[in-house]
């Protein structure tokens, strides 16, 4: 597997993490190229998602421009099998001293999960390249705003509950990317092979956290 690393530039132009969780490798093979016209550079495997390691290995070989990473990384022995498989950046949903640190050793990129201002300055200080404040979908615009009034040096990648209706306001608050799953990978059009309406909510999605 090759070793290309994290594209930080593709990353910045389209700063959302898609989550692909519990889809076949039939229809993320069939998602990705229409997720990538519309201008999506990022995407995450979850490692509780069926074949989650032989589908970060075949995104890798089949769209070697897109940045594939693994997501629900909890421990040591999740992150060393994502790696194993390819991935370029590692997603938690907590806080693993472990994980962050050999991430943080070996340059790969870490979004650690967090959900307290002393969590999520944990996190940073770790030596994360943005904290997953998570799950966003209980806090709200409201609650980052009120952790960047002290914490504004830190970049935050809200996720969970993050939508066509309010990514724009998150990154008006001042985060720096979001992660989307089910809103962005709708399961509806995916399951019904409705590709035109797929590419229009991906276009959508993709205007809205450009703007």
């Amino acid at each position: 597997m090759s070793k290309q690393t994290f594209n930080w530039e593709k990353f910045n132009e389209t700063p959302v993490v898609g989550i692909l969780r519990g889809f076949t490798m039939a229809e993320i093979l069939e998602i990705i190229p229409i997720y990538k016209k519309s201008g999506f550079y990022t995407v995450e495997i979850t490692m509780n998602s069926p074949n989650a390691e032989a589908s970060i290995s075949k995104l890798r070989e089949e769209f070697p421009e897109i940045n594939v990473g693994a997501g629900t990384v909890c421990n040591m022995d999740d992150l060393h099998r994502a790696l194993e498989a390819g991935s370029q950046f590692i997603v938690t949903p907590i806080i693993d001293e472990a994980v962050i640190a050999y991430c943080v050793q070996n340059n790969i990129p870490v979004f650690p999960g967090a959900y307290t201002p002393t969590e999520i300055y944990k996190a940073w200080s770790l030596g994360a390249n943005a904290v997953k404040v998570f799950p966003a979908t209980q806090l709200g615009i409201r609650y980052i705003k009120d952790i960047l009034g002290p914490l504004n040096t830190i970049k935050l990648l809200p996720t969970g509950g993050v939508s066509k209706d309010n990514i724009a306001s998150f990154f008006e608050a001042g985060c720096v990317g979001a992660g989307m799953g089910g809103s962005l990978f709708d399961s509806k059009l995916i399951k019904a092979k409705d590709y035109d309406g797929l590419a229009k909510h991906f276009d959508e999605v993709k205007r809205l956290s450009s703007s």
